[in-house]
């Protein structure tokens, strides 16, 4: 259901119509992190606090250590006291670092002492991440920049609008080629920081899985429709580089287009062969 529009947007009066910028995604980040903190999803990787005990350390131990160990990069953490001015890079780093140690916590012991609260002692991870991603995504959702954390846990640009399904749906074939082949190239297309030549290798990537696919489509395509297919990948700098090449177009606006042309050429294919081997 799509969301009301309040007065200022409808009349084109709301400055951040198009979204809210870094530092407004960064505050809201760090209020459902900190909910999240006080309701114990990370008080299994990060630790926790007690009146009596002082620092319960999480299974990560020195958590400033474990983040340059695995991000590479200081000056992360504690959250609380770094969110605020995190780059983009830094935001989505920390993000998918939380991901991989969130847990939801599932049974403890309270301690009444002093208002200490809850001690977890049993967590279930996966519906920590499943909790984490719905909430990051719809902070996400108000950035002016078009981004959303994976379900494995990697922040990805957001599909095209009216693109949506096609990255929902799954590929009808059991061939583990054609499916990882796919999925990868989906994923160095859509990942956070891609470049103009990561997005074409993922166009060409495609195009390698309709090739591997080739000695189907030779038994539902005419001769003329196969060729066809594959042209734009063969003549316009996706597969080949050489002086016959036609590369003077606008990449970022025409590999968007292939890619979602050959990814949905895919999802058609399959499925017609699909209920060609069913007659």
């Amino acid at each position: 259901m799509a969301s009301h529009k309040y007065y200022s947007e409808r009349l084109g009066l709301n400055p951040n119509a198009n979204g809210l910028p870094l530092l407004d995604i960064c505050g809201l980040f760090l209020r459902i992190y900190e909910l999240l903190r006080t309701d114990g999803y990370f008080d299994e990787a990060l630790g926790s606090w007690c009146v009596d005990a002082g620092h319960i350390s999480g299974y990560l131990g020195d958590v400033d250590l474990e983040i340059l160990l695995a991000i590479r990069k200081k000056n992360l953490y504690p959250v609380e006291d770094r969110a605020l001015s995190y780059s983009e890079d830094d935001l989505f780093d920390v993000i998918e670092f939380l991901y991989q140690h969130v847990s939801a916590p599932v049974e403890g012991t309270m301690h009444n002492y002093g208002g200490c609260g809850m001690h977890w002692e049993t967590f279930n991870k996966q519906k920590g991440k499943i909790l984490l991603r719905e909430k990051v995504n719809g902070v996400l959702g108000h950035y002016v920049r078009r981004f959303e954390l994976s379900a494995n846990g990697e922040i990805l640009s957001s599909p095209d609008i009216g693109f949506e399904m096609i990255f929902e749906a799954d590929l009808p074939t059991k061939d583990k080629t054609v499916v990882d082949r796919t999925n990868a190239a989906v994923v160095r297309y859509r990942r956070h920081g891609s470049t103009a030549d990561d997005r074409r290798q993922a166009v060409r990537d495609l195009v390698d899985v309709l090739e591997y696919l080739r000695p189907q489509l030779k038994l539902l395509l005419t001769k003329s429709d196969e060729n066809d297919l594959f042209n734009i990948a063969n003549n316009f700098g996706i597969r080949h580089l050489n002086d016959q090449q036609k590369t003077s177009y606008d990449a970022a606006i025409w590999h968007s287009w292939m890619f979602y042309f050959y990814l949905s050429t895919i999802h058609v294919v399959l499925r017609k062969i699909e209920v060609f081997n069913t007659k």
